[in-house]
Order: C-alpha cells, then structure tokens, then sequence
C-alpha cells in the first residue's frame, strides 16, 4: 500500500549488492511480479479500504496535530507518521474503530514531538510564535462546536475556531505537553479520558486531573476576547485605517490600555525580541514602523482570515520579506497582535493569493525593543501631512 501522491515499488530499495546479483534480482523480477499479482488476485484489496479510512479521518488528525504541536510543517509528519503506522498494520487485523485508534496514535506521536519541541523553543531567538494559518490554508478549519453533550459538558468545552486562534494557542504554549495533548484532546475534541489515556501513558483519572489543570490555567490567562466575528474585523479595519492615514489618535482610540505587541522573527529577521506592552509603547512602535515603512516601494498589504479571525498579511517584494498579523479584540478595542514574520514560518502559506495587485503599504517586519539589528527595513503607509 503506498500513501496519496507517493508512488512505491514492492521488492525495491537502496541496498548495496554486486552488479550480478542485482542482475539476478533482475532475471527474476518478471516471475515475482507474476506470482505477487496473481496473489493479491486471491485476496481482498484491503489498501484501498485502509486508505479510505484514513482519507476520511486525515482532517481531523491534522486539525489534531496542529493544535498540540502549534507548527504546520510537524502536523504534516505526524500525519505523515500516522499514515505509515496505520499502513504497516496486518490485513488479517481489522481495527474496530479506525477513528480511535487514528486518534490515539498521531495524538501519542505529538506528545512525544512536544517534549523536544518545547526544549527547542526555550532557546528561541525572541518570542516564540505559533506558524499562522490562512483561510484554513493546510486543511480546512471547521468553525463548529466540539463535543457538545460529550462527558464533562459544553460549559468546559471551547470551539475549533477558538482553539486554533493564535492567542489560544501561545497560552497552551505555557502548558506542559500532558497537560496540553489531555485539553485539546478532551476539551477540544471531546477525546474520552480512557482513550487520551493510552495517548499520553497515564490512568484516565490521571489524565482528567491534567485536563482540569490545563483548563484552569488556559481560564486564568486566555485574553479576553470578542465572539463576535463582525466586530473583530470592524476593529481590525479600524487599525489599518488609523496606519494608513497616519492618524495617531485614531490608532490610541483602538488599542487596549494593557496591549501586548509580539513579534517573531526567530533571529532570521529584525524584530522586537520582546513584548511591546501598553498602548502609548504600541503606538509609538507602530509610528515607528510606518515612519520607516514610508520610504519602501512595492508593499502590499490586505485583510485576511488568519487562524479563524481578521488579520493582515503583508509582501515587500523587494526585501523579499512578509508578514502575518493575527489581533485579538475585545469591546471593540486591540487587546493583542501577534506579528509572525520569521520566514521559516511562512513558506507553507502563498501570501501572494492573498494580495490583490493594487494593494497599497501597510505594516512591515518588526525593530523594537532588544531588537537583534536595530531599525529594519520597515514597511508601512505613508503618513498624512502633520500626523505620524
């Protein structure tokens, strides 16, 4: 059985050997072939049951990935892995529940990913970011309620779109990978606690009591947010309006007095290496950047879905940089943005699908605090007369 797009030849490999025995391989190759055929003649074609089962249930196990790793690219090898587990099972073992068992090995391969993802991170050139997804881009995302009903009620439950948003996710980052694979699993997903279990090699009431840990804590420093979708975007386009037209009051007036403004370039990019805190900071840093933004020619910048909600995305095409910026908002005013301009984590998206030609300038890549280079090529409009 071979994986979607990926062609396998039974019988092949790189192993070394003499030219005469690859020869002889080769004399009987047509013999094998027959006898392999007329065999797989004899029998059922599982691969193609098997593959549909996984097919079916790829979505979910991506959607899975992506919330516990917070990477696109190790979401891919874990369903990547996941498929070559499921395919190296015996034909002559049917799985009962493809679903669970699916659920349970892509879920154990990203608690063991995690731990030395996080030791990864913590040696992080600046705040650490997850990779950003636009409009659903590396599968789609279902915007709906998880697990309504599901043991534990909907009261402890959050929504997939929830979930996936940036500002969610960097709070799971404070989580440990138990605590984390046992929420999104249970809270997310509605994932029963004996199944999460085998997942992460812990008992079930083991595994409730990190779950509620994990839920607590999430509660405790999960920003505020809006839930309604109209007034996110209104806000955002508000910002953009207040960059675009230099107005510095405009822009005071939309963000929140406890802001924070993050920045992930990696060490790849200038950018802040940390946190931007309070609206007067922000808005000199923004000022900042669209002072030095002015005098680049070619940015585009434009309105899309980033991780579920409004954002920005950006291309200078001639420092050949970009960005994407995910906001959060609350009572009509920004409470964060977490600005992911690091190329490393964007070469999954084409920003450019996003972009229409006439786009005009708008925000660029970060220097701020602690900033690895000092003022960068910044990006931004061009301000009116007597304003920025």
């Amino acid at each position: 059985m071979t994986q979607p797009g990926r062609e396998t030849e039974p019988g092949t490999g790189t192993g070394t050997g003499t030219a005469g025995a690859r020869g002889a391989r080769d004399a009987d190759r047509p013999e094998r072939d027959a006898v392999r055929l007329a065999q797989e003649a004899d029998r059922p074609a599982p691969d193609t049951d098997r593959l549909a089962q996984f097919e079916e249930q790829r979505g979910r196990l991506w959607a899975i990935a992506y919330r516990i790793m917070g990477t696109v690219t190790d979401a891919d090898d874990a369903v990547q892995e996941a498929w070559l587990r499921w395919q190296a099972l015996p034909d002559d073992q049917p799985v009962a529940s493809p679903r669970g068992f699916l659920t349970t090995v892509v879920s154990r391969i990203c608690y063991d990913l995690l731990g030395s993802a996080r030791a990864r991170r913590e040696t992080y050139v600046g705040p650490w970011l997850p990779e950003p997804l636009l409009d659903g881009t590396g599968g789609r995302l279902p915007l709906v309620a998880a697990g309504a009903g599901s043991p534990g009620g909907p009261e402890d439950r959050v929504t997939l779109d929830e979930s996936v948003g940036m500002a969610l996710l960097t709070v799971m980052e404070r989580l440990t990978p138990a605590e984390r694979t046992a929420f999104i699993l249970h809270d997310v997903f509605a994932v029963p606690f004996p199944e999460i279990a085998e997942a992460v090699g812990r008992t079930p009431e083991s595994v409730r009591q990190l779950a509620s840990r994990a839920r607590k804590r999430v509660r405790a420093e999960a920003p505020r947010r809006t839930v309604d979708r109209a007034e996110h975007r209104r806000t955002v386009e508000a910002f953009l309006s207040a960059v675009m037209g230099g107005d510095f009051d405009a822009l005071l007036s939309v963000l929140d007095p406890e802001i924070v403004w993050r920045s992930d370039g990696g060490g790849k990019v200038s950018s802040a290496r940390r946190p931007v805190l309070g609206r007067e900071k922000v808005a000199r840093y923004v000022r900042g950047l669209v002072t030095r933004g002015a005098q680049r020619q070619g940015l585009r910048v434009a309105l899309a879905e980033v991780n579920g909600a409004t954002g920005l995305v950006f291309v200078d095409p001639v420092g050949e940089q970009a960005g994407v910026f995910a906001f959060t908002v609350h009572a009509g005013r920004i409470t964060e943005v977490d600005a992911v301009i690091n190329p490393d984590k964007l070469g999954h998206l084409d920003l450019g699908l996003h972009l229409p030609l006439d786009s005009g300038p708008g925000p660029d890549s970060d220097s701020g605090p602690d900033s690895d280079s000092g003022p960068g090529p910044e990006s931004g409009p061009g301000p009116g007369p007597g304003r920025f």
